[in-house]
């Protein structure tokens, strides 16, 4: 309000709607009788303006119609100045049927009044965005409604709400170098109609025809809701046109729901992969993270600072980022720091495993919740060197959840692996131990939960990083096996959904993300170098390797014996815990006997000792397919 009043435009808006209020109810008395007002209707007009004048302009003022930007002026404000018209009338009116019971007033004049007002204000309003964009526009024509033709010829695949904001701001900045010739969409109820007098020219199936047509240099694909097989659908129909072509990130990405020109970018194999976006559940999520102390472990990794990025969205009161790496901790420092903006956190640099430091961080901070993310994932360097696996993802996983329960911590999320289940190598085998931990562990206070989920694509170690460099020296691109297949997801929807599954438990649970249907990986290398702009096998040769040692054909998510059941949320399934303990006479016995044989492999891992590590392993996880696999010592 302050604001308002030392502005001096405020006095000339308002004096301006002033006089236009004066002329409202003047033009509502000529329109009701006809254009003929006698000296009677003079006085009452004059009279009533003593009235409708203040009323009006005070609920204006309520309303904020003097704090907008005229020459933003839209359907927003359109829509606020319609409620403030009408309820000044109504103000209006019932003061008139206080005073006076209506006795010689007209009661259509209210009603044409109020009409008028709206008119009158509203186009006041729209008259002032329109002289804004005439004086922006050398041209003097409107940029919304007549793109200004310039440019590369451009089709615009979605005729949709996104397109209309693609073109809008194609429109309106002219420093973008694009002429919108026409939309492309596959909904038959948007063939030939327009959008600010750009056409939708057909489908995608007709794409090559009609960029061959308009001599097209560039397509826009403006669908971030589109599924995967859908954009495929839409890559293949640009390369059979050779015409060059960018995309809008996915919902996923657009977390703030901005849709600018400026994240226009090439499309990239996630496109490939996009999934239906990630429905979360706001309120139980921050029902146990706002306000509350959360530490993330393995936080400068992969899924550990996507953790970071979504946690600090439901504003905890301190996040205690943990993490053996030095760079990965300092990069997600400054990325919270100075991109997002977030200060009330605290940085840990050391292992997991180190008890002295867990229990110090633990007393001096008292988290209520905590995200396990560290872990060695690499799957043939832990083949060659198990005694990592053991010290680094067991003893570390043992460590922290016993401090956990110690210390009363709330809720305890573990990051699992596909590579648990049935087992092939010391990695995988390694997360299914921490994952009897967890189930051994809970109570006392304190819901212990894991998440289990297959590959990130870019995530650390992730096979695509290591395809686009083999891409780029040109080939070989190298696979271990023709027939592999990968379950794939991004890092932010991984990461969505364990905040999702840690709002679910109640402790003991394994949780199942849906990754979809499994991708080839000689699928994968092939779709990366087409959308490099080389053809397989061609330009760049794809060559087979042999599977790795310990490697799978295929991984799986749930094992033989496992049942499955729905959540609330569509894209997360559990398993219960206790068919681990059945015969042993309950979960304590169970846990004191998996302490003893977890502190005998601790001993082993000490003497670097790869083979009695493997056998000790399949002792407390049997469904291990042992492999003979040699260690570097």
């Amino acid at each position: 309000m302050i604001y308002q009043i030392r502005n001096p435009r405020f006095y000339v808006v308002f004096c301006i709607d002033l006089c236009l209020v004066c002329l409202s109810l003047f033009l509502a008395y000529l329109i009701r009788f006809d254009f003929e007002l006698r000296p009677a209707d003079y006085r009452q007009m004059s009279a009533l303006l003593a009235l409708v004048v203040p009323l009006k302009l005070t609920v204006f003022f309520l309303y904020k119609l003097y704090r907008g930007m005229f020459r933003y002026a839209g359907l927003a404000e359109m829509w606020r100045i319609a409620k403030a018209v009408i309820l000044s009338s109504l103000v209006v009116v019932s003061a008139v049927l206080v005073l006076s019971r209506f006795q010689g007033f007209s009661r259509g004049v209210f009603i044409i009044d109020t009409a008028t007002t709206f008119l009158l204000i509203g186009g006041f309003r729209l008259s002032m965005r329109l002289v804004f964009q005439y004086f922006q526009n050398k041209n003097g024509v409107s940029q919304e409604v007549m793109p200004y033709q310039r440019g590369v010829p451009t089709l615009i695949i979605g005729a949709g709400t996104t397109g209309e904001k693609i073109l809008r701001e194609i429109s309106t900045q002219r420093s973008l170098y694009y002429n919108v010739v026409g939309f492309i969409d596959d909904d038959p109820g948007k063939q030939g109609r327009s959008i600010h007098d750009i056409t939708v020219l057909g489908t995608v199936a007709a794409l090559p025809g009609i960029v061959r047509k308009h001599e097209v240099g560039q397509v826009l694909i403006a669908a971030p809701s589109a599924s995967g097989r859908q954009i495929r659908t839409m890559v293949d129909a640009c390369k059979a046109a050779r015409v060059p072509f960018k995309t809008l990130p996915g919902l996923a990405e657009l977390i703030d729901g901005k849709v600018s020109i400026k994240t226009l970018r090439d499309v990239n194999y996630r496109d490939l992969l996009r999934r239906d976006p990630v429905r979360l559940n706001v309120p139980e999520i921050e029902s146990y993270l706002k306000d509350r102390r959360v530490l993330v472990t393995g936080a400068g990794g992969s899924i550990g600072s996507e953790l970071c990025r979504q946690i600090v969205r439901f504003t905890p009161e301190n996040l205690i980022l943990f993490d053996a790496s030095e760079p990965n901790l300092y990069g997600i420092e400054m990325e919270l720091k100075h991109r997002v903006g977030y200060q009330k956190y605290v940085t840990v640099l050391g292992g997991v495993q180190d008890k002295a430091l867990v229990e110090r961080v633990m007393r001096r901070y008292r988290p209520h919740v905590i995200f396990h993310a560290a872990a060695y994932k690499h799957v043939p360097m832990l083949e060659r060197n198990p005694w990592q696996a053991v010290t680094n993802n067991i003893m570390g996983t043992r460590v922290l959840m016993e401090s956990a329960v110690k210390h009363g911590v709330g809720h305890f999320v573990m990051v699992s692996t596909d590579k648990a289940v049935r087992p092939t190598n010391v990695m995988g085998a390694s997360k299914r131990v921490c994952e009897l931990i967890g189930a051994a562990c809970t109570g006392g206070g304190t819901r212990m939960m894991t998440v289990r989920f297959g590959n990130v694509v870019n995530s650390a170690g992730s096979v695509v990083p290591l395809f686009r460099e083999q891409i780029a020296r040109g080939g070989p691109v190298t696979i271990t096996h023709p027939e592999v297949t990968r379950f794939f997801m991004t890092i932010p929807e991984a990461a969505q959904l364990v905040l999702q599954a840690g709002a679910l438990g109640e402790g003991g649970e394994t949780f199942i993300l849906d990754m979809g249907t499994p991708v080839k990986i000689v699928d994968m290398a092939r779709d990366l170098i087409r959308l490099s702009g080389k053809e397989p096998d061609t330009d760049v040769e794809i060559v087979f390797t042999g599977l790795r040692e310990g490697e799978k054909l295929y991984e799986e998510l749930i094992t033989r014996g496992e049942g499955i059941v729905a959540t609330a949320h569509e894209k997360i399934m559990v398993l219960k815990a206790g068919d681990d303990w059945d015969g042993l006479g309950g979960q304590a016995p169970y846990r004191d006997r998996l302490t003893t044989r977890i502190n005998e492999l601790a001993a082993m891992a000490q003497g670097y000792d790869g083979c009695a590590i493997r056998l000790k392993i399949q002792e407390i996880v049997p469904e291990y397919d042992l492999q003979d696999s040699e260690c570097i010592l």
